[in-house]
């Protein structure tokens, strides 16, 4: 019961930050317009690979070693603040490089200096304590409010395109208030520590060990637009970022299983509850498959008519790209499965990096291909290619402890009616006129094919649901 209170959690929240670029991203775009968004991107980008120094990997592995001792109050004080010391350090670190890149270059140096916020932020980041200790609520309920701070604070002071600046100080130092408004939460899990019997250094290299999975990871997330900022133009990298953004809010709904399942593998792994495991595996790689397949099919169809209604017809170019695109939410679903809910957990890093590294290669070897050939949709296509490979050599990789029967049972029946929706949202597309009521008229008539198909396949997802829902109620 405490999985399904969890993933309702991190589910509702997911809708919200999926609602508040919905409200955001029309209004920036048409405001500071293609040019900005991509300066925002590009910097956003370079940005990314200080956090991502600075974090070295810690986020995952914390999250995993407070799971393993969460029964211990004694070891979370001393796991908590051994690791929260380290990260300080190592930001601490990363800070100076970005101080020595500021005196390198010479372009952008104020939008740099206003996402100089998410370093101090990553830094200050505790949401792995509450995450490993199975408490989404402290996380969830505190960045709701700030998100719809930050969203009156966009509306109120960002005017024109001269206020990007404005706009990246508001969207950084939110980030900042949220971490810190997670402190005063702590006393119910964290006593105080003993500074003289805390050991920071031995969480380094363990840490490390997750550190390059991310930053392969970080590669195919973020090189992409700053390939496509450097070969092409900052416009090609803002109409990828606007693509990317919209497919990731699709993607944290059907992914938000992953942050839930991640301490609760990792704990019953540490019981020796094995078969636990396993279990948890199938239904949740049954689980997002069922959501990702009609996701993916949706937002193929719909493409056309969300692009000029959500970004105005100056972004008509995104179009193409998030059509390609929108096929990497199935194969990035089941890495998330796979890799963060069953190999993490259970301490198979070397077959999560590898998968990882993997997928880094095969994006930077693509994109030297693709976005030279083709710009911006080059890139969605290396994207896609980049997680198709991820996915598959960790499948190949736990074909020996998984059946694979099991592990598929019932995707043919989610694939079907997820072919059928596509056909008669399709029709639809082509009847229907270009407005947001229409838009909306296709998707509820999507969701009703897909439930009604998989009803008449006898999908047993839908008692599943159910049975969740069931549980729920009588709480």
């Amino acid at each position: 019961m405490k999985v399904v209170k969890n993933y309702l959690y991190n589910i509702i929240y997911q809708i919200f930050i999926v609602l508040v670029p919905l409200i955001t991203t029309p209004y920036i775009a048409q405001v500071v317009g293609p040019t900005g968004v991509g300066i925002n991107s590009f910097t956003t980008a370079i940005m990314q690979y200080f956090i991502l120094l600075g974090s070295i990997g810690i986020n995952l592995y914390a999250e995993r070693q407070i799971a393993f001792v969460r029964d211990k109050h004694k070891l979370v004080t001393q796991t908590f603040y051994e690791i929260l010391f380290l990260k300080i350090f190592t930001t601490v670190g990363s800070f100076l490089l970005f101080l020595l890149f500021l005196f390198l270059i010479q372009q952008y140096q104020i939008y740099y200096w206003a996402q100089s916020f998410l370093l101090i932020a990553s830094a200050l980041d505790i949401s792995w304590l509450f995450m490993g200790v199975e408490n989404f609520s402290v996380t969830v309920i505190r960045n709701f409010i700030v998100k719809i701070l930050t969203i009156v604070s966009i509306f109120v002071f960002v005017k024109s395109p001269a206020d990007l600046v404005r706009y990246i100080l508001i969207s950084s130092v939110s980030v900042l208030i949220g971490n810190l408004t997670m402190f005063p939460s702590l006393k119910r899990y964290v006593g105080r520590p003993d500074f003289k019997s805390l050991a920071i250094w031995q969480h380094l290299k363990p840490a490390l060990a997750l550190f390059i999975p991310q930053v392969a990871s970080q590669i195919y997330w973020v090189l992409n637009k700053t390939m496509l900022g450097s070969l092409k133009s900052v416009q090609a990298a803002g109409y990828f970022d606007q693509s990317d953004k919209i497919v990731k809010m699709l993607l944290g709904i059907v992914t938000a299983t992953g942050t839930v399942m991640l301490p609760h593998v990792a704990n019953a792994f540490a019981n020796k509850n094995y078969r636990k495991t396993k279990e948890y595996l199938y239904k949740s790689f049954s689980f997002v498959s069922a959501i990702a397949v009609p996701m993916t099919l949706g937002l193929l169809v719909v493409a056309g008519k969300l692009i000029p209604l959500f970004l105005t017809m100056q972004f008509i170019d995104v179009i193409p790209i998030m059509m390609v695109e929108s096929f990497v939410i199935l194969p990035i679903a089941w890495s998330n499965v796979i890799g963060n809910q069953y190999l993490l957990p259970t301490n198979q890093n070397r077959n999560y990096t590898v998968s990882v590294i993997l997928g880094a290669v095969v994006n930077v070897l693509c994109n030297i291909i693709f976005i030279i050939a083709n710009g911006a949709v080059g890139a969605a296509l290396a994207t896609v290619i980049s997680e198709a490979a991820i996915t598959g050599y960790q499948l190949w990789g736990i074909r020996r402890q998984v059946n694979f029967h099991s592990l598929f049972y019932e995707f043919g029946k989610y694939l079907i009616a997820g072919l059928i929706m596509y056909l008669c949202v399709l029709g639809a597309d082509h009847v229907l006129s270009t407005s947001w009521l229409m838009l909306i008229v296709e998707i509820i008539v999507g969701v009703a094919v897909y439930l009604a198909v998989l009803f008449f396949l006898r999908a047993s997802i839908l008692t599943v649901f159910e049975k969740w829902l069931a549980k729920l109620f009588r709480k």
